[in-house]
């Protein structure tokens, strides 16, 4: 990152990292890969790709992540001990361009309370750390936990030590998204103007959405100063979740006027594909009216609307469609479409990186699709695409059967491939996709409740693929899962069975730890 490329701004995408913390979500190393893929595309300056020392899983996803996935600089996450900063350095030595984000609390309440230490005893831990890390990395970026709660002139002194053991990026984290925009902005001038050795380093936020202030308190630190913006496609991530990317760079190139012309390097017709992979993959649907990327962004139903967009579009649209590259969808494979256009089309939709064998399965699942389907769109491929992007599976399912009895009540019988080999059972419920998940649980074994279930059509027609999306509960832990299906009853038990076995990599993954 060029220090003193002042006229623009990064963009520092959390999504594999913080997003990942939405309840519910856990994204699997395959499903992280085509993601960070989506976002070098899409032009985003860093990926931090996770936090190596939270588990072995976690681990094997950023190392994995870092030896595939060029073009951009790839961060990890680390505490401030030496333990996570050096499971960082490992996990990136493959990585074209490397940054290690470590952090540490600096608010009172924090450091009372939480890591129990002194101001003092923080201000060593970050010289120490900082020594620690120093020629591991490409890039030191040093995170103040809760800033935004922080006593002005310590948090500048941290920051201070921080800037003179080797960070270059300095992280201003509203972490409780308790900010207002003009305070906000006043922070970041007042470190511009206190803290020492600031003028060899950026600045960078990452806004939390608590208020729903995320956006404006962003992009008040922008015109105060900032540099760098920390935030995740969708504005995924625990709580009320981070500030949304696309919303700020939308924002800044829409109001380039009155941010400056401030420059960004983002191909915003990226937006809108990502934003989907991103909702597909992670169970979380996009609210229809979220800015840039929900389906109504660009929609127009009253009358007066209607009659403004057909003279000029301007009276109402700031921005085009195309702009974030929300085009129509349309028809683009049938049945009798060859392998060789199938493999040229998942090139096109941005799947660039499946080997041979893999295109072959997929081939063969798009023809079983198109025999049901008359028309396949690129919503469709895509979330074929998606539901096979699973690497390592405990239970698949074999066959099922199901009926309808009297007084609405149903019959379901499934066969699974388990760990243990072929298992069936059978059950009872208040219709086909109750009677089945039952069926399923039983082949399982384990105590799994059903906490969230959606189904919708992914494009239109009679014959529109039903995506089923659930979460399970197991031990106090929320998994995800996700279906597709000509048949809704299928798709549910195939989103029923992803999350089981996402519950089996979790425990396998605990085991591992243990040993």
């Amino acid at each position: 990152m060029k220090i003193m490329e002042q006229n623009r701004v990064y963009f520092f995408d959390t999504t594999l990292r913080d997003g990942e913390q939405t309840p519910g979500v856990s994204l699997q190393t395959p499903e992280k890969i085509e993601i960070a893929k989506g976002l070098v595309r899409l032009g985003i300056d860093v990926i931090e790709a996770g936090f190596p020392a939270a588990s072995p899983g976690d681990f094997e996803a950023v190392q994995t992540i870092a030896r595939e996935v060029k073009g951009t600089t790839i961060c990890g996450l680390a505490r401030a001990n030496e333990k996570d900063v050096q499971k960082v350095a490992d996990a990136l030595k493959d990585a074209e361009r490397s940054r290690l984000h470590v952090f540490i609390a600096t608010s009172e309440i924090h450091m009372k309370y939480k890591l129990k230490m002194t101001r003092q005893e923080v201000l060593d831990r970050v010289k120490s750390i900082l020594e620690f890390a120093k020629g591991k990395f490409d890039e030191i970026e040093f995170s103040g936990e809760d800033a935004a709660r922080t006593d002005l002139d310590f948090l500048c002194k941290v920051f201070g030590v921080a800037i003179a053991g080797g960070a270059t990026i300095i992280n201003v984290p509203d972490t409780v998204g308790y900010m207002n925009p003009n305070e906000f902005a006043d922070k970041i001038r007042y470190i511009k103007e206190h803290t020492p050795g600031i003028e060899n380093a950026i600045i960078s936020v990452h806004c939390h959405d608590d208020l729903g202030l995320a956006n404006a308190n962003t992009l008040a630190a922008i015109k105060a100063g900032a540099r760098q913006v920390e935030g995740t496609i969708n504005g995924l991530g625990e709580r009320a979740g981070n500030v949304a990317i696309e919303e700020v760079v939308m924002a800044l190139k829409t109001r380039h006027d009155y941010f400056d012309d401030l420059q960004v390097n983002i191909d915003t017709k990226q937006f809108t594909k990502v934003s989907k992979l991103v909702s597909r993959l992670t169970g979380v649907v996009v609210p229809p009216n979220k800015p840039i990327v929900g389906s109504n962004a660009f929609a127009h139903e009253s009358g007066i609307h209607q009659h403004g967009m057909m003279s000029n579009p301007e009276t109402y649209e700031i921005m085009t469609p195309e702009s974030v590259g929300a085009e129509k969808t349309d028809l683009v494979l049938g049945k009798h479409s060859g392998r060789h256009a199938f493999a040229d089309h998942l090139a096109k939709l941005g799947f660039q990186s499946f080997t041979e064998e893999k295109i072959n399965d997929l081939f063969g699942k798009f023809k079983e699709l198109a025999d049901r389907k008359k028309q396949v769109y690129d919503d469709d491929i895509v979330a074929l695409v998606v539901d096979n992007l699973h690497h390592k599976k405990a239970f698949e399912l074999v066959a099922q059967y199901y009926k309808l009895g009297e007084k609405g009540y149903a019959y379901a019988d499934v066969r699974l491939m388990t760990p243990e080999g072929e298992k069936a059972d059978a059950a009872v419920g208040d219709g086909p996709v109750d009677a089945s998940l039952k069926a399923v649980e039983r082949v399982v074994g384990l105590p799994i409740s059903l906490k969230d279930y959606q189904i919708r059509a992914i494009t239109a027609g009679k014959d529109a693929l039903g995506e089923a999306t659930l979460k399970v509960e197991y031990n106090g832990r929320l998994y995800h899962g996700r279906g597709i299906s000509t048949d809704i009853v299928k798709s549910s038990v195939n989103a029923y069975i992803n999350a089981v076995n996402s519950v089996f990599l979790a425990m396998e993954l605990e085991q591992q730890e243990e040993e």
